[in-house]
């Protein structure tokens, strides 16, 4: 059986301000660990409080590019193919911090900021969001539709 084809978001429906996805992640100790091994980076200040303290940190951090990777994912979801995000870009502006027992929730929104009639690129805006503070800024994905 072969897969259905993910469906390509109308170009010409869409509007600056609209909506495109909006979604949460819970992130745990547990995740950090699974990040670590999968991407190779086994900094301590990813998995153990008294490394990350005696660096100046708050606590245990998520890794930046895992931060990152949750964040575009809605955007990728909607645009029903990863192959249409044609440019990612991010800022780091604060840490998510990952509390050893209530964990940490990342928002994310994302919104059409732009768009591009001759290319029938979107760009999507993102606003990402910890503790009701911005983590990830200038944070844009460009989506080809065309």
């Amino acid at each position: 059986m072969a897969a259905a084809s993910a469906s390509v978001p109308s170009f010409d429906a869409l509007e600056v301000g609209d909506l495109v996805a909006e979604r949460s992640f819970e992130l745990t100790r547990d995740s950090l660990v699974r990040y670590a091994g999968a991407s190779g980076d086994f900094n301590p200040i990813h998995y153990r409080d008294d490394v990350a303290r005696e660096v100046g940190l708050p606590g245990v951090l998520a890794h930046g590019m895992l931060t990152m990777g949750l964040a575009v994912q809605p955007v990728v979801d909607w645009a029903g193919d990863p192959g249409r995000v044609a440019d990612y870009q991010v800022r780091f502006t604060r840490p998510v911090v990952v509390d050893p027992e209530a964990g940490a929730v990342v928002l994310v929104v994302a919104k059409i900021g732009q768009l591009d009639a001759d290319a029938r690129v979107a760009r999507v805006d993102l606003t990402v969001t910890f503790d009701d503070q911005t983590v990830l800024g200038k944070a844009q994905v460009r989506v080809s539709l065309g």
